[in-house]
C-alpha cells in the first residue's frame, strides 16, 4: 500500500436514525449511513471489498466483510465521487462504526482506504 493511494481518497459519512424501522423496547435501533467516496487523485480505482467494525454502547462488536458496497464494485475515476446509502441495526441508542475499503488501481494493485470512526446516535441523545 502506498501512502499516495490512501491519501488520494476522501471519505465523508452522514448518518440518520431510522425511527419507523426501530423498536427501542426490543433493543433494535436502525441507522442509515450515506457514504461519499471522493477520488482526489489523478488515477482511477475500483472499490473491491469493504470491512466494517460496528460497536454498540454495551461494547458488543459486529464485523461485516464482503465484496463491494450495496451490490456494486464501483470504479471511481480521478476527480469523481461515488455515493451510496446502506444501513445497520444495533442494540443500543448509540454506537460507532469504522472500517476500510480495499481498492484496486489500474495496475491491479490493491490498497486500503481507512474509514474513520463515525457515530450512530439517536437525535439529541448526546450533547
Amino acid at each position: 500500500m502506498q501512502a499516495t493511494e490512501q491519501s488520494q481518497f476522501e471519505i465523508h459519512v452522514a448518518t440518520q436514525y431510522v425511527e419507523d424501522q426501530s423498536e427501542p423496547d426490543n433493543e433494535r435501533f436502525v441507522f442509515s449511513y450515506t457514504v461519499t467516496i471522493e477520488n482526489r487523485g489523478d488515477a482511477p480505482a475500483q472499490l473491491m471489498r469493504r470491512k466494517w467494525l460496528i460497536t454498540d454502547a454495551n461494547g458488543k462488536e459486529l464485523e461485516i466483510e464482503g465484496e463491494g458496497v450495496v451490490g456494486e464494485q464501483p470504479k471511481i475515476a480521478a476527480g469523481e465521487k461515488y455515493t451510496y446509502t446502506s444501513g445497520t441495526i444495533i442494540e443500543t441508542p448509540v454506537g460507532v462504526m469504522q472500517g476500510f475499503y480495499t481498492m484496486q488501481d489500474q495496475d491491479d494493485q490493491s490498497f486500503k482506504v481507512d474509514i474513520a470512526p463515525f457515530r450512530l446516535a439517536l437525535p439529541n441523545i448526546l450533547h
